[in-house]
């Protein structure tokens, strides 16, 4: 599930100036404290290339005096630092590694330390519904490193199933915390899918940041953050894409200081028998969520907590995700299939930032 600009920059985000917004589009700004800062020049640049298995774009209103080529290298070393971490697919990243240890007490990177510690922390604010042990979940039902399941095998057995969840769950991951350590089980896998993205979005805006560049679109593979304002005093325009379907207007935000992610049913699934089955994994039953729910976004200061909370509120669903969405203060959409069609619900923190008069 991706969201997309409409501030002319790179695929997968579409062009579209705020001038050129629909008469028809719902527009969501987000609250602001005073006037934001202006850019430190007149110029926007757009550096795009591939990481993660995914695209990443920027944009970005560079210090006078900067030179392009180091801001692409800077965004590049960033992400690949992320890849030599984070990613299972690479055989020798820092988590690959872990995942393969036996049983034992690990000392962990500042970074993947980091990372795990606000992942659990999470897991333990969502009961759960985000939670980076499930790798022996993802790798069994076709998501993982391994690769996709054959479209002739049987979908994964109960036992197959529960021989997963026994290696899973963040509450069996036991931490060493003056060591700065993780207890591998013995097959427990890491996995963070649902937070990794978000987070290289988040350290390539910093790193942007600390080098001059402080008004910038930062986008990996849909998930995207802005930071203050174009020269023009507009913000980063993004548009976010609609379920095939929905009954929703076109809506366009204005991303100051603030991120969005989106979690969706169909971007990442397998039909087996005429029944869809998504990527996203609820840890409490070891499958694929089945609860209806076909999209939600939420919007965060943090594109890491952004990304993760769109997966959590996909796995509580659509009666527990709103409510916890509202308790929480936080602005999130969900999309539903219904037998009525798709219907959508909204946050009160989500229908706050909704600006009549700009639409």
């Amino acid at each position: 599930m991706t969201a997309k600009s409409s501030s002319a920059a790179p695929p997968p985000l579409r062009l579209g100036a705020a001038a050129e917004r629909r008469q028809d589009d719902r527009v969501l700004i987000p609250p602001m404290a005073g006037a934001p800062e202006r850019p430190p020049s007149d110029l926007i640049w757009s550096l795009a290339g591939e990481s993660m298995g995914t695209t990443w774009s920027a944009r970005l209103v560079p210090p006078p005096g900067a030179a392009q080529d180091v801001f692409q290298a800077a965004i590049e070393a960033e992400l690949a630092q992320v890849v030599a971490v984070f990613s299972p697919w690479q055989a020798d990243s820092e988590i690959s590694r872990f995942n393969a240890a036996p049983a034992g007490t690990w000392r962990l990177s500042d970074e993947l330390w980091s990372l795990l510690t606000a992942a659990l922390d999470l897991a333990d604010e969502v009961n759960g519904a985000v939670d980076p042990t499930l790798g022996a979940l993802v790798d069994l039902w076709g998501f993982g490193p391994p690769g996709a399941r054959s479209a002739l095998l049987p979908l994964p057995s109960d036992a197959e199933v529960e021989a997963a969840l026994a290696v899973s769950g963040w509450r069996r991951l036991r931490l060493n915390r003056e060591a700065q350590a993780a207890i591998q089980i013995g097959g427990m896998k890491l996995d963070f899918s649902g937070i990794a993205k978000g987070h290289a979005v988040d350290r390539v805006s910093a790193r942007l940041s600390a080098m001059g560049a402080t008004a910038h679109l930062v986008e990996i593979g849909g998930e995207l953050l802005g930071r203050g304002v174009k020269p023009d005093a507009q913000p980063w325009w993004v548009e976010i894409e609609a379920v095939p379907g929905s009954p929703a207007p076109r809506t366009v935000a204005a991303l100051v200081d603030l991120a969005v992610a989106t979690s969706g049913d169909w971007r990442r699934a397998f039909v087996h028998e005429q029944r869809l089955y998504p990527h996203t994994l609820d840890g409490a039953t070891g499958r694929p969520v089945d609860n209806g729910l076909a999209q939600v976004t939420v919007f965060d200061a943090s594109a890491m907590r952004a990304d993760a909370l769109a997966t959590a509120l996909t796995v509580l669903g659509p009666f527990d995700g709103p409510e916890f969405a509202e308790a929480m203060g936080l602005a999130a959409h969900f999309v539903e299939r219904t037998p009525r069609g798709l219907v959508e619900r909204m946050s009160p923190a989500f229908a706050a930032m909704m600006d009549d008069e700009a639409a």
